[in-house]
């Protein structure tokens, strides 16, 4: 399994939009074959800063998302948004292992 945290900072006058787009993006994600996680964080000092934690079960399903066309569609309108270019950090599980214990 694989996850990667995303770390995003948002111009103060984008954020309103920024999370409608990131909304939108994470509904069609979590219905993505091979998805488990698609979690969307607002920093509580600093309103501004996002996190996104993407857990996929395997790298091609995380590549696949990619290609999506919700993706594409997030990446180009939120991209003028942001202060600073994004930060992508991939991780392998420790644990959970067990897909089971993946729940929504």
């Amino acid at each position: 399994m694989f996850v990667t945290i995303v770390n995003i900072v948002v111009k103060p006058e984008n954020i309103d939009q920024f999370i409608e787009a990131t909304v939108e993006n994470h509904r069609h994600s979590i219905k993505e074959k091979g998805n488990l996680r698609f979690d969307v964080l607002q920093h509580r000092d600093n309103p501004s800063a996002f996190t996104l934690y993407e857990a996929y079960d395997s790298d091609e399903a995380s590549a696949e998302h990619k290609k999506t066309a919700h993706y594409l569609k997030w990446r180009q309108a939120v991209e003028p948004w942001m202060s600073e270019p994004r930060r992508g950090i991939a991780h392998k599980i420790v644990v959970p292992v067990e897909r089971s214990a993946w729940n929504r």
